[in-house]
């Protein structure tokens, strides 16, 4: 499956580095990227892409790369990014799928686009910082939540803490670890080419998590999947399991002895329901029995 990547025109002299597998396809999903990463498709499914009929698009979120930085932006932000990124190819109704920060994104672009999103799946989301009733803290390892602390002191705080930090490999287990060693060894090569030039992007996502989002998970009208690794420490399981009680049309989906990275092995099947959602949608738009 071949990516192609462009760089969209915005309004404001902004530009917007997309990515696209082409079509034609069954269904159309946009990929939202986690922090650190690029927006590359992930690797590790395209394959499977292929074999359902999946067209993914996606771009590297402003501060990554050639997209313009947006100092201040929001989780909610990323609507409008989607939006201008389908127009612009010509895509009516698409599905969401995200990993980590990504999903929130995914998440927050559902609630704010109903009109246009059939389905949205996520993998170990960020719940808003506002979530009611959520210790949003709670169960992260040190060290991530010292990163996301920083963030809520402001951006020179952060900026500060980002140049000192160092990683700590608790915030990761054995799986995790061992996921890095296996398909998901991809995880490593958008790490390093969201990192290249300086961690903007990563201080500006995680300015974004610590801010409310813009848009409430309530108002989702499309079927949510969330899939969440019980033993992860970077952002525990209760992040999602209060956005499934939030999301009005949501499946819970916790993956008992998956970390942060390691509940990956679930993106297959994830992506599998992602299609079928897509699916049904469309037959209940055609009216097709």
């Amino acid at each position: 499956m071949t990516v192609t990547e462009t760089d969209l025109a915005l309004p404001g002299g902004r530009s917007l580095r997309v990515h696209d597998t082409g079509g034609p396809a069954r269904l159309t999903v946009f990929w939202h990227h986690g922090t650190p990463n690029t927006g590359a498709p992930p690797g590790p499914l395209l394959p499977l892409a292929r074999e359902l009929g999946v067209r993914f698009v996606s771009f590297d979120r402003p501060g990554y790369r050639s997209s313009t930085p947006v100092p201040g932006r929001t989780v909610g932000d990323v609507a409008g990014c989607v939006a201008a990124v389908a127009d612009a190819l010509g895509i009516g109704r698409f599905a969401l799928l995200g990993h980590s920060g990504g999903g929130s994104h995914a998440l927050a672009c559902a609630a704010l686009l109903p009109e246009r999103v059939l389905a949205v799946a996520s993998l170990a989301a960020v719940a808003p910082f506002d979530a009611p009733g959520l210790d949003w803290f709670g169960g992260m390892a040190a060290a991530s939540a010292a990163s996301l602390r920083a963030a809520t002191e402001g951006r020179a705080a952060k900026e500060k803490h980002e140049a000192a930090a160092a990683f700590d490999p608790d915030v990761f287990t054995d799986a995790d670890f061992a996921a890095l060693h296996g398909p998901w060894s991809w995880l490593n090569e958008v790490v390093r080419a969201a990192l290249a030039d300086g961690p903007g992007g990563l201080i500006d996502d995680d300015l974004a998590y610590v801010t409310p989002w813009g848009g409430d998970p309530a108002s989702i009208s499309a079927p949510v999947l969330l899939v969440h690794g019980e033993e992860d420490r970077m952002i525990p399981a209760t992040h999602s399991a209060w956005l499934a009680r939030r999301c009005p049309d949501a499946e819970y989906r916790p993956s008992p002895g998956d970390g942060h990275l390691s509940v990956l092995r679930h993106a297959a099947a994830t992506l599998t329901w992602l299609a079928d959602q897509g699916s049904r949608s469309s037959e209940a738009t055609t009216g097709a029995r």
